[in-house]
C-alpha cells in the first residue's frame, strides 16, 4: 500500500502542481508536499503545490501548461474549472540542445525480410488498395476470398484490403488530391507488401493513370491495377482480382527471414486516449526506446502537430540545423491558419476522455506527448505521408487523430509502430505491426488482451523510465522479427487505414 508520502508525483522542483498517483480523498495529508488536499483529487489529476494568483502561469515539467483563471489555493484540484490557455512567448533557441549521437556498436539485429531491391520488411502481406470509396466493396470481396484460406502459404501474413471514404467529390488537383495520392503511393511501395493490387471504379476524380503519373509509379507484376467498369462489373472484377492474387501467392510464400541491422527499422510513435500519466510513464519510456533505436542506427517518427503545439520550442532546440527547426515552425503556422479558416482553434484538444484522465490544456497534453520523441537530435521534418529517408529522429506533420496520423507514418515507410494510451485506445495498422503501451497498471490489468506493455510500473515505483524503455526496445525487435502483437492477434488494422481528408467534399 502506498504511504502518504507516495500519494503524489513531482516532476520538477519548479512545478506549481503535483500529480495524484491514485484517487485522493479530500482532507488527505500530502506529507511529501507538506500540504493537505482541500478536495477530492482523481488519479492522474493535478494538485496545486503552492498558492497561485489569478492570471499566474502554471508550470508542469517546468513548462507553462496554462494560466490560473482565478486564485488557486495550495492543495486544490487544478483542472478545467480553474486553468485555461493563454498566450506566451516561446524561446525557440534553434539547435541549442543539439549533441553528438552516442551510437551503439555492434548494432542490434532483427529477423527481417529482405526484398529484391534491398528494402527490409517486418511483415509479408499482399495488399489491395482502392482509388475511390466506390471500389471499396469489390476490394473487400477479393480480400475476403482469402480470409482464413491461406493454409498453403504459411509465410504470407494475409491479403488485406485497405479502403477509404474519398477519391471523388473533390478537386482533381490541389492539396487534398496530393495528400491522397501520396498516401496511396506510400502504401503501394511499402516493403511489408509483397505486391499490391489497386482497384478503381473508372470514372472517379482520382483516376488510376493520373495517380501513377503524378507519383512516378509504374504498373508491374508487383503493382497491378484495373477498374470495375473496364472489367464489366462487380462479379467480373472480383473474379479477376482473386485470380491475380492466387497467381502471386506461390512467389510471395517463398520469403525467408534473415538477420538484418536495426538501422532498417522505422518506428512510428503515437499516443491516443491519453491521461495524466501519459507524460510520466508510457511516453517518456517510449522516448527512451526511440533513443535506443536511433543509437542503433534506426529511425523514429514523432508526429501529431496539434499535439506538440506549445512544446515545439523543445524540438527546435534539438534541431540539427536552423532550417530543420524552421520547417517545423512552418507546419505549426500552417495549422494555425488551417484551424482558423475552419473556425476552430488549436486548443480544441484535449478530448473529453483526455480531460477525464487529468489533462487540461493542449499545452499540457503536448508537453507529455513530445516526450515520445526522446532526446536525440531532430534531423528532418516531413509533410504528411512523405517518404522518410533520413536516419535518426524525425518529425512528420499529421493531425492528432490517431488513425490518420499512423496512416501517414506507414505511408512514410514505418515498418513498426508503438502506440501509448492511458484511457484504453484499441488500434492496429496493417501492414505494419502496432504495439500498445499502457500508461498505468490499472488499465493494463483491465485491458490486458489489448495492451502489449505495462508502463504503469514507472508510476508504481517498481521500474524506471530507462528500464521500461529497454523493455519496449526489446519487444520492438521481437515484433519486427515476426512475433505477433496483441492487435494483430485480435485482427485490427484494416479499418484503421485513414488518409487525411483536406478540403471541401463536393
Amino acid at each position: 500500500m502506498l504511504q502518504a508520502a507516495e500519494l503524489t508525483i513531482r516532476l520538477h522542483p519548479n512545478d506549481d502542481v503535483v500529480i495524484a498517483r491514485l484517487d485522493i480523498p479530500g482532507g488527505t495529508l500530502l506529507a511529501k508536499e507538506n500540504l493537505r488536499a482541500s478536495d477530492a483529487i482523481p488519479a492522474g489529476h493535478k494538485v496545486a503545490a503552492r498558492e497561485l494568483a489569478q492570471g499566474a502561469p502554471v508550470r508542469r515539467y517546468d513548462q507553462v501548461i496554462g494560466f490560473a483563471t482565478r486564485a488557486i489555493h495550495a492543495g486544490e484540484h487544478v483542472h478545467v474549472h480553474n486553468l485555461a490557455m493563454g498566450d506566451f512567448e516561446r524561446d525557440y533557441s534553434f539547435c541549442s540542445d543539439r549533441k553528438d549521437t552516442d551510437y551503439i556498436t555492434p548494432q542490434a539485429t532483427f529477423q527481417g525480410i529482405v526484398r529484391a531491391d534491398g528494402r527490409v520488411a517486418t511483415r509479408n502481406f499482399i495488399g489491395i488498395l482502392t482509388s475511390v470509396n466506390c471500389s471499396a466493396t469489390v476490394a473487400r470481396m477479393v480480400a475476403d476470398h482469402f480470409r482464413n484460406n491461406l493454409h498453403e502459404y504459411p509465410n504470407v501474413d494475409g491479403v488485406v484490403a485497405l479502403t477509404h471514404k474519398t477519391g471523388c467529390g473533390m478537386a482533381t488537383v490541389g492539396e487534398g488530391m496530393t495528400l491522397l495520392q501520396r498516401t496511396l503511393a506510400g502504401y503501394a511501395q511499402h516493403p511489408n507488401f509483397y505486391a499490391v493490387l489497386n482497384i478503381g471504379l473508372g470514372c472517379e476524380a482520382n483516376q488510376i493513370n493520373l495517380w501513377l503519373n503524378s507519383t512516378k509509379l509504374k504498373t508491374s507484376d508487383k503493382l497491378q491495377a484495373f477498374t470495375i467498369q473496364d472489367k464489366g462489373g462487380t462479379t467480373k472484377a472480383v473474379r479477376d482480382g482473386v485470380a491475380r492474387i492466387k497467381a502471386l501467392l506461390p512467389e510471395a510464400n517463398k520469403v525467408k527471414r534473415e538477420p538484418v541491422p536495426a538501422s532498417h527499422l522505422i518506428l512510428g510513435l503515437e499516443c491516443g486516449g491519453s491521461d495524466g500519466y501519459s507524460g510520466i510513464s508510457a511516453n517518456p519510456a517510449l522516448g527512451a526506446a526511440a533513443d535506443l533505436l536511433v543509437r542503433h542506427g534506426g529511425t523514429a517518427i514523432l508526429s501529431e502537430t496539434p499535439e506538440i503545439y506549445g512544446a515545439e520550442h523543445l524540438l527546435t532546440r534539438r534541431a540539427m540545423t536552423r532550417e530543420v527547426g524552421e520547417k517545423l515552425l512552418a507546419r505549426i503556422r500552417w495549422w494555425e491558419d488551417y484551424t482558423a479558416r475552419n473556425k476552430m482553434e488549436m486548443n480544441n484538444n484535449p478530448s473529453p476522455g483526455n480531460k477525464a484522465g487529468g489533462l487540461t490544456t493542449i499545452l499540457e497534453k503536448s508537453l507529455g506527448a513530445a516526450a515520445k520523441g526522446g532526446t536525440m537530435n531532430l534531423v528532418d521534418v516531413y509533410e504528411f505521408a512523405e517518404m522518410v529517408s533520413a536516419r535518426g529522429f524525425v518529425f512528420m506533420d499529421t493531425p492528432g487523430y490517431d488513425p490518420v496520423s499512423v496512416t501517414g507514418h506507414v505511408a512514410g515507410g514505418a515498418n513498426i509502430v508503438c502506440f501509448t494510451t492511458g484511457r484504453g485506445s484499441v488500434f492496429g495498422c496493417k501492414p505494419t505491426p502496432s504495439l500498445k503501451l499502457a500508461t498505468n497498471s490499472r488499465l493494463y490489468a483491465h485491458m490486458e488482451e489489448d495492451m502489449d506493455v505495462n508502463c504503469g510500473t514507472i508510476v508504481d515505483g517498481s521500474e524506471t523510465v530507462e528500464q521500461v524503455g529497454e523493455r519496449i526496445f526489446r519487444l520492438v525487435i521481437e515484433t519486427a522479427s515476426g512475433a505477433r502483437s496483441k492487435s494483430e492477434v485480435l485482427g485490427f488494422g484494416e479499418d484503421e487505414f485513414a488518409p487525411w481528408v483536406v478540403g471541401a467534399t463536393m
